[in-house]
């Protein structure tokens, strides 16, 4: 399959990640089918969807029109069949659990016509590991997008060890034409991005939890001294405790290093239930008025 031949892509999550996917599959051409477990995810996602958009329109970036075709080209659904069901090209973006995405990767290998490729926006999990939950691991890869997708322009492709050379080369034109640069990673845990990120934030929880600092005052001291678009603490809100801390177990379990052992702060607020902002608390407040990305730029 080339990927002038892709029509239909389907995206299995509505979340942060899987709308915005949804969203520049559909702003490419493709028509889009994006799955979730429950209608209020799924209606949740669709109206981010719309709301980004609207966005694009009021600072002239698109017209009401484009925008309408946008929106008319995505499908929500709660039934997995209807939204596998004659997909070229299906990109898996739920929760990082290892388990759970390798029963969705079984489930889909049922319903899926053979050509059709699986990717996963997993940011951390063995691409190799979900590939072997399926008959065709040589069309099995990783196809990291980064947070919030419509604006980051990077995708991070990474080989599994028996992703074919064909399907690289698919999914990095196909990440070309979605308008994003790509980098391609041999598979290890963390891949690229988040092997040198995780220390990083990681150590921002433990000078807020020694009380070096103040939550504020480091987020502004990162965003100012090292002009990053935001400060790590925002950027762990942003992000999701509990995905961050998934993470931080994952990779200590596979590195067996130190510089990835989750702080015992990061475990208390997780415990308590403050993921961040989807939670409304996190390292900020967000029932109050929450901190925006570049305010302390």
């Amino acid at each position: 399959m080339k990927v002038e031949d892709v029509k239909k892509i389907c995206v299995m999550g509505a979340g942060l990640m899987g709308n915005g996917i949804a969203q520049v599959c559909a702003q490419a051409g493709y028509e889009v089918t994006m799955r979730d477990i429950e209608d209020r995810f799924v209606e949740n996602g669709l109206n981010t969807i719309k709301k980004n958009l609207s966005r694009g329109v009021t600072k002239g970036k698109m017209t009401q029109e484009q925008m309408n075709q946008v929106v008319n080209r995505i499908k929500g659904t709660t039934d997995l069949k209807a939204a596998a069901f004659n997909a070229d090209v299906v990109i898996e973006a739920i929760i990082e659990n290892r388990d759970l995405k390798r029963k969705v990767f079984e489930e889909l290998d049922e319903i899926c016509k053979p050509e059709c490729i699986f990717a996963s926006n997993t940011s951390s999990i063995s691409i190799t590991d979900m590939a072997s939950a399926t008959k065709r691991p040589e069309k099995f890869i990783g196809m990291h997008f980064f947070n919030p997708v419509p604006v980051m322009r990077l995708v991070e492709i990474i080989k599994g060890y028996d992703t074919s050379e064909e399907t690289y080369e698919f999914i990095d034109e196909l990440s070309k034409k979605l308008g994003k640069e790509t980098v391609l990673v041999n598979e290890a845990p963390g891949f690229a991005v988040n092997r040198l990120l995780l220390p990083f934030l990681l150590e921002a929880i433990f000078t807020l939890q020694e009380g070096v600092t103040t939550v504020e005052d480091l987020d502004k001291a990162i965003s100012l001294g090292l002009n990053h678009p935001m400060g790590p603490l925002t950027l762990l809100d942003f992000v999701g405790l509990d995905t961050a801390l998934f993470i931080a177990d994952y990779m200590y379990s596979e590195f067996q290093d130190s510089k990835y052992r989750a702080p015992t702060l990061l475990r208390k607020m997780v415990r308590a239930g403050h993921f961040g902002r989807k939670s409304g608390k996190g390292f900020y407040d967000y029932t109050k008025k929450p901190p925006e990305p570049h305010q302390f730029r």
